[in-house]
C-alpha cells in the first residue's frame, strides 16, 4: 500500500499532464514561442509519472526517494499552475488591453522558463542519487526490457541511448516455447514511444513456430473504463480469423451466445493472447476469470508502455493464472456487466436502481447485536416521572455505534408517543453554546403542535422564522428556549459532549426541567457522563459487540445479505483473525468489511490485509486509528486525493453530493473519460468512498434519485484525513488555537467559524498566491476574498452571514475560477459586471440569495455548466405589488445604509454602494415594470451563447418570447426549471422543448388563475430521455405527449387541478418506469376524488407515493394486483378525512412505511390494522418522528 505522497504525487501529475498535453496548451505555446520549452515539460513530466506508476510499494519508507516525490509533487504543482495560468491569455485581447496582454505573457513566458529549469534540476536529482537503482525495484517481471532504464531516468535522450545500448534480458520467443502444458503469463514493460518493445512483441507474435503452435492468437488493447463484453467480443473476432473469412463475416453475438463461443475456443485449443496497458488488479481478476485452466500450455502476455510495472507475476503462480472452469460464471461475468459498457445503454433502469440503493446505502445506520442495549435505554427513558430531571449518559471509546444506537432508541414508537417535545442535537467542533441553542430551538419549533397541522414537507420552518433565530442573542435564545418547553414533558439528546465544560454550559441555559424530562447524552470519556448523571444506574458503558454479532455485521457489510460461511472454507480463518484484531469494534468492522468488499473473496487477498493490522487492537484512539488508517491505504490514489479533500468540511459537518462531485470537478479530481462525462466520474467516486465507509451516507430522501442526498466523514476518520492532508499540504484549516505567521504552502483554505483574526493575521497565515480554493464557515468577513489568490479555482461561501454585495467586487479578477456557490447567502441582490471575465466558470450556484436579474455580461461564460438561482424575494418586494413597502426607510438608507439591513433583515453592513446597488436592481426594475419575480431569475439577452449548460434554473421566461428563443439554442441542457408560462409564450415554450432533446429533468410552473387547458399538448416531439417531471399551475388535464414518457421514473403535480381523475390514474398507471408519484395541493379538482389503483393500470414500478393537502380526497384505494412494489406512502391531509380513508394497504406485497400527520384515533387504527395483515411487516410513522 503506496505512501500518501506517491498518491497525491499521482494525482497532480495526472492533473498536470492533462494540461500539458491539451490542443489549448499547444496552442499557447505556440503563441508564446515557447514550444520546445513546453515539449520537454510535458515530456518531462510524463517520464516522472510513469517512475511513480512504478514505484514499489516496499520503497514508501525510502526517505530519500519519498523526499524526490514530494518534489516531483511540487513541481507538478507549479506545472499545472503555470500551464492553467497561460491558457487564460489565448484569447486575442482588445486593443486597449494590449499592454497589459503582452505583459502577462511575459511573465508567463518567464516563469515557464524557470519551472523548465527546476523540472530538468528534479530529474537530475533523481540520477545524482540513483533513485532508481534501489535493490527492491529490481526484478518482479517476466522479462525486464531495454526500457526498464529509460522510464527510470527521466530524460527523452537518456532512455533511447539506453535502449541501444542494452540487450533484452530474456529472449520473448524462447520465453513463449518454453515446455510445460500449464498457463503461464508473461510481463514485459517498457517506455511509451519507444518501439523497441512493440517490435519485439510483434516479431514474436508473427514467428513462424509460433502460429503453427498457437492456434488462436489475439492482441488486445484493455480500453478504461474496462468492458469485459467488448473485450470478449474482440477476442472472439480475431480467433474467427483463423478459420477463414466467412465465419469472420458471421453477425456479432451477444450475452450468453457469445460467451459459449469464447468459451469453446479457450477450453478446446491453445491460445496466445497479448494484453496492453492492463492497468489494475480488478481488471485482471475479471479476465483471468474468463479462461480455464486447462493444460494446453497456453501463453498471456502482458505489455505496458511507459506507466508502471506490471501487474503480473512472472512464472504461473496460482495467483497469475488461477481461473474458473465454469462456463456459467463467464457468462454471468459477460451479462452482468454489459449494461456498464454496453451500447444500448438505458437511462431509466440506472435510475431505478439508484433509488433501490437508498436502504442499502444506509446500513450503517441499522443495529446489529444492539437489541439489549436499546432495549434498557428505552426501559430508562421510560420509567415513571421522577422529582427531578433524569440525565442518562452512554459513554464508550470512538467507533462503538453511540450516536447510531441513540438516534435508533431516539425513533423508537414508544418514547415519539410518551414526549411532547423532542430534539437531537449533535455538539459540533468548535463549541458554540448559541449556536447549539439555535438548532434546539429549529427543532422544538418544529415539533410544536401549532405547526404539526400544516408541516412543510420539506421539514423546515419559514424563512422569517429561521432569520428571527439567527438574529437573536444569547439571553433571547434562553428566553425562547424556556417558551418553547416549560411545563412540558421533553426528550432532549446531546450527542458528542466532549468535555464538563460544555456540559455545565447547555445545562445552565436550560429553564428548570421537571421529573417528565430526559436528557439523552453521548460521549466518549466516563469521567463526563459521570458529571452529567448523578446515578450510576443512569450511566451505560457500550461496550465491543460479541462474537456472533461482530460476524453478523461483517457478513453484512462484505456481502450485503446472509450466507452460509460453509460455502466459502478457504474465508473462515481469514475472517476469524480479522474479527480478532477488530475485536468487536463496529467501526473497524464496517470499515475493514466496505475494504473487503471492493476486494476478491479469495484468502490471500485477506490475508493481505491481516498482515497489515496490528498484532492485537487496543481499546484506544491511537489503535483505531491505525486501523481506519490502513483502510485509507487501500484507496486508490484517485480517491486518496478525494478523501484528503473531505478535511475541509468541520467535524459532523453535512457535506451535499451536489456540491462536492463539482467542486472535485473544478479541482480536477476527476476528468471526461472518452464518452463519460466528468461529473459521472465524480459520482462513481463518491459512491465508492461510502461503500467503502471512508465517508457516511447522512440523509436520504424520497424525492431524489440519487437516493443519499448528502454525506459526513466520522470523526476518527476525519482525523486520518486531517492527518493525511496536513502532512501533504493539502489543507489548511484556519482556526481557533492555529498556528499563523507561517506562510506555509498549501492548496486549499478553510476558515472556521470560531476564527477571530485580523486581516495581517489571514495573509500572514498561509500563501494565499498559491491557494485552489477558499471554504468559508461561518461569518465571512471582507478581506477572505483576496486579489492576490490568482490561482483560485474554487470559492465557496455556501450558507455564510455576513456577506454583503460589495465584498464581491474581487472575484472578478480570480480569472481561474471554476466554481462558485453563494447559496444560501441571503444578503446578495446582484453580480457584478466584473463576473464576466470569469471565462473559466463551470458552475454558478445563487440558489437562496435575493438575486432576480443576471447581469449582461453572464452570456460570456461559454464554459458555465450549471447555473442555479431563484428561490428568495427581496423582503420589501411582495408578489403582483409595484411599489415595494417601507419605500421610507429605503429612501432613508441612501444616507444611512444600516437602514437597509433593517428592512432586509441583513446580518452583514451594507455601505452606500450596497444601497445604490439594492436601488437599481431591486427599487427601480419594481417601480418600472414589475419584472422581478419571487421565484425565478430573469435571463439577459444572449444566453444562447452558453452552449455549454448543462443545469438552467430557476428562470422567469414571463418577460417575453425573445428568452424562449435563446433557451430553445442550449441544446446540451439535461435539467430545467421554468416559470412564468402563460398563455402568451405557451407556444413558444412548446416549440423550444421539443429542440432540447437531452433533457432528464424539467420542471414548469404556469403563471395566471385562467385554465391552460390543453397549451402544452403542443409538444411535437417530447424529450425521449426525460425522467424527472414536475407540472405547476391550473393544466386542468396531464399533457396528451405524458404516455410517450416511458422513460419517466418521478412526477410532481401541484395546483394543477386535474379535472379527470380516473383518466389521469389510467394514463399515469401505465408509465412503465414511473417510481416517485408526488401529488402535492390542488393536484385535482372537485369536492370528490376517489384514487383507486386498478390492476389494468397497475403502476408497476412505483416505489413512492407522496399524497400532500389533495383536495376533496374521498378515498384511495389499492386492488388486488396494483402498484406491486410500492414500498413508502406518505400522507398529509387537510382534515376532516374519512377514518377510512385508504383500503387494500394488506395487500402490497413490498409495502414497508406508512407516514401520515396526526390524525384521529380511529383514523390511525383504521391503517394500522390493514397494515398488521400485511405479511410484510410494514412500520406506521408520523411526520414529526
Amino acid at each position: 500500500m503506496e505512501a500518501t505522497a506517491l498518491s497525491v504525487g499521482k494525482s497532480v501529475l495526472d492533473g498536470a499532464l492533462g494540461y500539458a498535453k491539451s490542443a489549448l496548451a499547444e496552442e499557447v505555446a505556440l503563441q508564446l514561442g515557447i514550444q520546445g520549452d513546453h515539449a520537454f515539460i510535458r515530456d518531462e513530466l510524463q517520464m516522472m509519472q510513469a517512475f511513480l506508476m512504478a514505484a514499489h510499494d516496499d520503497r514508501d519508507k525510502h526517505q530519500v526517494l519519498m523526499a524526490w516525490v514530494k518534489q516531483v509533487r511540487d513541481v507538478a504543482y507549479d506545472a499545472e499552475d503555470c500551464l492553467q495560468d497561460f491558457s487564460i491569455y489565448l484569447k486575442d485581447p482588445s486593443w486597449w488591453r494590449l499592454p497589459y496582454t503582452l505583459r502577462e505573457r511575459r511573465r508567463i513566458a518567464k516563469q515557464l522558463k524557470g519551472l523548465r529549469v527546476r523540472v530538468e534540476d528534479v530529474s537530475q536529482r533523481n540520477l545524482r542519487y540513483q533513485l532508481s537503482k534501489s535493490p527492491s525495484f529490481k526484478a518482479g517481471t517476466v522479462a525486464e526490457m531495454s526500457s526498464i532504464t529509460a522510464a527510470t531516468v527521466f530524460g527523452v535522450g537518456e532512455a533511447r541511448r539506453a535502449a541501444r545500448q542494452e540487450e533484452p534480458k530474456e529472449d520473448l520467443v524462447r520465453l513463449i516455447n518454453k515446455e510445460g502444458e500449464d498457463p503461464r503469463v508473461i510481463a514485459l514493460w517498457g517506455t511509451n514511444g519507444d518501439l523497441g518493445l512493440a517490435t519485439i512483441i510483434n516479431a514474436a507474435y508473427e514467428n513462424s513456430d509460433i502460429k503453427k503452435k498457437f492456434s488462436l492468437r489475439a492482441w488486445i488493447r484493455i480500453l478504461h473504463p474496462f468492458n469485459p463484453n467488448d473485450f470478449i467480443q474482440s477476442l472472439v473476432k480475431q480467433f474467427r480469423s483463423s478459420e477463414g473469412v466467412d465465419i469472420l463475416l458471421e453477425k456479432d453475438k451477444t450475452g450468453h451466445d457469445l460467451a459459449m463461443e469464447f468459451t469453446g475456443y479457450v477450453k478446446e485449443k491453445r491460445y496466445l493472447i497479448v494484453l496492453n496497458d492492463l492497468s489494475t488488479f480488478e481488471e485482471w481478476n475479471v479476465i483471468k476469470t474468463c479462461f480455464p485452466s486447462s493444460k494446453k500450455g497456453s501463453r498471456i502476455i502482458d505489455s505496458h508502455y511507459n506507466q508502471r510495472k506490471p501487474l503480473l507475476p512472472m512464472s504461473s503462480s496460482n495467483e497469475a493464472t488461477t481461473s474458473t472452469n465454469n462456463p456459467t460464471t463467464l457468462t454471468n461475468e459477460v451479462q452482468g456487466n454489459q449494461y456498464k459498457g454496453g451500447t444500448e445503454r438505458k437511462v431509466v433502469p440506472k435510475s431505478l436502481t439508484r433509488i433501490k440503493t437508498m436502504a442499502s446505502a444506509l446500513e450503517e445506520s441499522q443495529l446489529v447485536g444492539r437489541e439489549r442495549e436499546k432495549s434498557n435505554m428505552i426501559k430508562l427513558l421510560s420509567y415513571q416521572p421522577s422529582q427531578e430531571l433524569r440525565v442518562i449518559s452512554v459513554w464508550g471509546m470512538g467507533g462503538l455505534g453511540k450516536t447510531t444506537l441513540v438516534k435508533d432508541v431516539y425513533q423508537s414508537q414508544t418514547l415519539i408517543n410518551m414526549f411532547e417535545k423532542r430534539a437531537f442535537v449533535t455538539v459540533l467542533r468548535p463549541f458554540i453554546l448559541k449556536e447549539l441553542l439555535k438548532s434546539l430551538i429549529m427543532q422544538l419549533t418544529a415539533e410544536s403542535s401549532e405547526t404539526k397541522g400544516t408541516i412543510n414537507l420539506r421539514n423546515d420552518l419559514r424563512p422569517e422564522t429561521r432569520n428571527k433565530v439567527a438574529t437573536m442573542g444569547a439571553h433571547s435564545l434562553i428566553e425562547e428556549l424556556d417558551r418553547l418547553i416549560k411545563g412540558k414533558n421533553c426528550l432532549i439528546v446531546l450527542d458528542d459532549l466532549s468535555s464538563t465544560k460544555e456540559w455545565d454550559n447547555v445545562i445552565n441555559s436550560f429553564p428548570k426541567l421537571d421529573g417528565t424530562c430526559r436528557i439523552l447524552v453521548t460521549t466518549r470519556e466516563h469521567s463526563i457522563a459521570k458529571h452529567c448523571s448523578n446515578k450510576q444506574e443512569n450511566i451505560c458503558e457500550l461496550k465491543v459487540l460479541e462474537d456472533k454479532e461482530a460476524l453478523d455485521l461483517f457478513t453484512k457489510k462484505i456481502f450485503k445479505d446472509a450466507i452460509d460461511w460453509d460455502n466459502y472454507p478457504e474465508l473462515i480463518e481469514e475472517a476469524q483473525l480479522i474479527l480478532k484484531k477488530c475485536n468487536g469494534l463496529p467501526l473497524a468492522i464496517v470499515t475493514i468489511g466496505g475494504f473487503l468488499a471492493n476486494q476478491p473473496k479469495i484468502a490471500v487477498e485477506w490475508r493481505k490485509l491481516i498482515e497489515h493490522i496490528s498484532a492485537e487492537m487496543n481499546p484506544g484512539l491511537e489503535a483505531i486509528r491505525t486501523i481506519l488508517g490502513k483502510s485509507y491505504d487501500g484507496l486508490p490514489y484517485h480517491l486518496k486525493s478525494c478523501f484528503m479533500y473531505m478535511s475541509i468540511f468541520p467535524e459532523d459537518h453535512k457535506i451535499s453530493r451536489r456540491r462536492l462531485i463539482r467542486r472535485w470537478i473544478a479541482e480536477g479530481y476527476s476528468r471526461q473519460i472518452r464518452e463519460k462525462p466528468a461529473e459521472e466520474i465524480s459520482d462513481s467516486y463518491f459512491m465508492k468512498l461510502i461503500d467503502r465507509s471512508m465517508i457516511l451516507p447522512s440523509k436520504k430522501s424520497v424525492h431524489s434519485r440519487e437516493g443519499i442526498d448528502s454525506c459526513h466523514v466520522h470523526d476518527l476518520m476525519r482525523e486520518v484525513g486531517i492527518s493525511k492532508s496536513t502532512e501533504e499540504h493539502l489543507v489548511f484549516r484556519l482556526e481557533e488555537g492555529c498556528s499563523s505567521n507561517t506562510q506555509e504552502i498549501v492548496r486549499h483554505l478553510a476558515i472556521s467559524s470560531n476564527w477571530k483574526g485580523d486581516k495581517m493575521e489571514y495573509e500572514s497565515a498561509v500563501d494565499l498566491s498559491r491557494i485552489r480554493s477558499l471554504t468559508v464557515f461561518g461569518e465571512c468577513r471582507s478581506f477572505y476574498i483576496s486579489e492576490k489568490m490568482r490561482l483560485l479555482r474554487v470559492l465557496d461561501l455556501e450558507s455564510t452571514t455576513g456577506l454583503v454585495n460589495h465584498h464581491l467586487e474581487h472575484i472578478g479578477s480570480l480569472l481561474h475560477l471554476k466554481y462558485i456557490s453563494l447559496r444560501g447567502c441571503d444578503g446578495i441582490y446582484h453580480l457584478p459586471d466584473s463576473w464576466g471575465n470569469l471565462l473559466q466558470l463551470e458552475t454558478l450556484d445563487i440558489k437562496g440569495t435575493r438575486i432576480c436579474m443576471l447581469p449582461q455580461t453572464i452570456i460570456k461564460l461559454r464554459k458555465l455548466q450549471h447555473l442555479f438561482g431563484g428561490d428568495l424575494e427581496p423582503f420589501c418586494v411582495y408578489p403582483d405589488e409595484r411599489i415595494p413597502h417601507d419605500m421610507i426607510e429605503i429612501c432613508v438608507a441612501c444616507c444611512a445604509p444600516t437602514c437597509l439591513k433593517d428592512v432586509e433583515f441583513l446580518d452583514g453592513d451594507p455601505n452606500r454602494r450596497d444601497v445604490c446597488t439594492f436601488w437599481w436592481h431591486v427599487v427601480f426594475p419594481t417601480l418600472a415594470s414589475r419584472r422581478l419575480d419571487p421565484r425565478g431569475i430573469v435571463l439577459p439577452k444572449g444566453v444562447r451563447k452558453l452552449k455549454s449548460l448543462h443545469t438552467l434554473g430557476l428562470v422567469n421566461i414571463a418577460g417575453g418570447k425573445a428568452i424562449l428563443r435563446d433557451v430553445r439554442r442550449l441544446t446540451q441542457l439535461r435539467k430545467l426549471a421554468v416559470r412564468g408560462i402563460s398563455k402568451k409564450n405557451c407556444q413558444e415554450f412548446c416549440s423550444a422543448l421539443a429542440d432540447l432533446s437531452r433533457l432528464e429533468s424539467l420542471s414548469v410552473e404556469l403563471t395566471g388563475s385562467s385554465s391552460l387547458n390543453g397549451l402544452l399538448d403542443d409538444v411535437s416531439t417530447p424529450p425521449p430521455n426525460l425522467q424527472s417531471l414536475k407540472l405547476s399551475g391550473t393544466l386542468v388535464k396531464v399533457p396528451e405527449w405524458i404516455v410517450a414518457m416511458q422513460n419517466l421514473v418521478k412526477l410532481y403535480l401541484e395546483e394543477t387541478e386535474l379535472s379527470d381523475v380516473d383518466g389521469t390514474m389510467q394514463v399515469l398507471g401505465k408509465l412503465p418506469n414511473l417510481a416517485i408519484l408526488r401529488l402535492l395541493k390542488n393536484s385535482f379538482e372537485g369536492e370528490e376524488c376517489r384514487l383507486t389503483f386498478r390492476q389494468e393500470a397497475p403502476f408497476p414500478c412505483l416505489m413512492v407515493l407522496e399524497l400532500y393537502y389533495v383536495c376533496g380526497l374521498e378515498s384511495v384505494e389499492y386492488e388486488e394486483g396494483a402498484t406491486p412494489k410500492l414500498e413508502l406512502l406518505r400522507f398529509c391531509g387537510r382534515g376532516g378525512e374519512s377514518d377510512s380513508l385508504f383500503s387494500g394497504l394488506a395487500s402490497l406485497p413490498k409495502f414497508k412505511e406508512f407516514k401520515q400527520d396526526n390524525y384521529t384515533y380511529a383514523f390511525e387504527a383504521n391503517v394500522q390494522a390493514q397494515l398488521a395483515e400485511n405479511t410484510n411487516g410494514p412500520m406506521f410513522k408520523r411526520y414529526s418522528e
